[in-house]
């Protein structure tokens, strides 16, 4: 299995909606999947839609900090990383 590589954390998550604030450490683009490790949480999903500040973006890169729709809860401090396809 290929290394997966870390590409940012969980800053923030809403539970009511589902949604998780990821803070980026390397860009990230729709359609891409993703592999949230926590306390938790252990997940792959495909990252279907992301916004910056309530703006949908087809992708952003290092140093942004993403909303995206998880499919499972998370809790903040959880990695985030880039699934190995």
């Amino acid at each position: 299995m290929a290394k997966e590589k870390q590409i940012g954390k969980i800053a923030h998550y809403f539970n009511h909606i589902g949604v998780a604030v990821v803070a980026l450490s390397a860009g990230l683009k729709v359609g891409e999947s993703i592999h949230i490790v926590g306390h938790s949480a252990d997940f792959t999903q495909k990252v279907e839609s992301m916004q910056i500040e309530h703006e949908k973006v087809e992708k952003a890169k290092k140093g942004e900090s993403v909303g995206l729709k998880v499919e499972q809860p998370t809790k903040e401090g959880a990695i985030v990383y880039k699934a190995a396809e």
